[in-house]
């Protein structure tokens, strides 16, 4: 009886304190999310790797239709959990890409720059919604979702390349695209020394995008030690499962995650100590970065530095060349959201006077092919002034929803965009959403076990009481 009052005492004592650590802790590090949140993230993340649009009118697309209906659930499920304050920064920051649209030179455009705000307040509305439902679930849990779905990539490309898989691809890619579908195979050879897998993809370069981007993700939120090895593998693998440049993306991606996630210490601000180690690893990674560039793809880096490689002039040299253009032309307000046909000519003749630009080339139609490059695309739109307003406007917004570092956003956004375009597309923004989430879930340390009760020992007069479970050290 003693025994039993002494316990039923010690969990009064110990009662209130458990129940305010269990109210003070967030509710989602415990419940995670359920299967149709999970389904519906996967659903998403097929959107963007399948980039399956669906042309509404001749006009009006609706890109990324899977992303795009998995992401307005989603906000519907997400109802409750959007704040006052972070839905107000929501509608300022479209407010203000409204008044860029405004400012933006030449009002005869306005119609078609209508349309392209439009397609951004979609994207960015799919992408906060992505970005409410990725936080609610537990590391472990958000980390297991990506890993696994590079793992299908990664395995899928193999057994294109490797088991015969590649006409069952192929025919399914014939049915769902009728139109971008990628079929310069000789180029592969030449380059790759082989045709590079598609697995469903309309392009390889949709594959290595993916496969970077959720990889990384994986990396960023897992809680394994040995997460950073396993990474480097994974990009190992993915090089001989689906040669490309885009991979070696991944080694850069090291850069922002040590020097603005792993720099910080357990109260989430930046330790300098943890800082100048981090960044010689980082520097390490870059080093290798560039020699592996300049061992595994020698032949394309011979064709990029002759000045003969279009795909890489598209990508990354020409959309450089026309956003220092657009600053200093427009350097207000830019040449407006989705204003290709308005700096279709001058871009044009830019990229015809470039050394980069070789005569022998087509010159490329429509407009929008322009620039495939989605961070020298929010300079050309935007032009440098209303550029610095919203991404300030969007850092804000992320610092309202509690992401510990905007810089690792927007560096992982900008390096990423060396190999997407279409500023106004889901993809953009989904990247940069995604990155927010990551870092809101790396800092947010892991649920502690449950703890098993600690009996103290009392001392009463004329007898002593101990626990009986000799496994606790008795106190007093």
């Amino acid at each position: 009886m003693v025994d039993y009052a002494l316990d039923r005492k010690v969990r009064a004592d110990v009662g209130p304190v458990a129940g305010r650590r269990a109210e003070a802790a967030p509710a989602h590090s415990a419940r995670g999310l359920d299967w149709l949140d999970c389904a519906l993230i996967c659903l998403f993340l097929l959107g963007l790797y399948t980039n399956y649009t669906v042309q509404i009118s001749a006009k009006v697309p609706f890109p990324s239709a899977p992303a795009g209906i998995a992401g307005l659930l989603l906000l519907w499920r997400r109802r409750d959990q959007i704040k006052p304050k972070g839905f107000a920064w929501f509608i300022g920051v479209v407010a203000l890409y409204l008044f860029s649209v405004l400012c933006a030179p030449n009002i005869s455009f306005l119609p078609r720059r209508t349309n392209g705000l439009i397609q951004l307040t979609y994207s960015i509305t799919i992408g906060y919604a992505l970005f409410l439902t990725v936080t609610q679930g537990t590391r472990r849990q958000i980390g297991r979702l990506f890993l696994g779905f590079a793992l299908v990539i990664v395995i899928g490309c193999l057994l294109e390349g490797h088991a015969g898989f590649r006409p069952v691809s192929d025919a399914v890619r014939n049915i769902i695209y009728k139109q971008g579908i990628y079929e310069n195979d000789l180029r592969d050879t030449l380059f790759y020394g082989r045709v590079r897998p598609k697995f469903f993809a309309s392009e390889p370069a949709s594959v290595t995008f993916c496969f970077a981007l959720f990889t990384f993700l994986w990396m960023v939120i897992s809680t394994w030690r040995w997460k950073l090895v396993a990474y480097v593998g994974l990009v190992g693998v993915g090089l001989y499962a689906m040669p490309g440049p885009t991979l070696l993306l991944m080694l850069v991606l090291i850069l922002p995650y040590m020097l603005f996630l792993t720099s910080r210490g357990p109260s989430g601000r930046l330790d300098f100590g943890r800082l100048l180690l981090v960044a010689c690893v980082a520097a390490i990674f870059l080093v290798a970065f560039i020699v592996l560039a300049q061992s595994l793809f020698p032949a394309r880096l011979n064709e990029v530095m002759s000045g003969n490689d279009p795909s890489f002039f598209y990508r990354v040299q020409g959309p450089a060349l026309a956003g220092l253009d657009a600053i200093s032309r427009y350097p207000f307000a830019g040449n407006g959201i989705t204003g290709e046909p308005f700096f279709e000519r001058e871009v044009t003749n830019l990229y015809l006077r470039s050394p980069f630009y070789s005569a022998h080339w087509q010159v490329v139609t429509p407009a929008t092919e322009l620039v495939i490059n989605y961070f020298w695309l929010h300079w050309i739109y935007l032009g440098l002034i209303w550029g610095l307003i919203m991404a300030g406007a969007i850092t804000i917004w992320f610092r309202v929803l509690g992401v510990p570092s905007p810089a690792f956003c927007w560096m992982v956004w900008a390096i990423l965009g060396q190999a997407s375009g279409a500023y106004v597309g889901p993809t953009c923004w989904a990247v940069l959403f995604l990155a927010a989430a990551a870092a809101v879930l790396h800092q947010r340390p892991e649920p502690a076990r449950a703890r098993p009760r600690v009996l103290v020992a009392m001392t009463l007069p004329g007898r002593n009481f101990r626990p009986r479970d000799r496994r606790f050290s008795p106190v007093g």
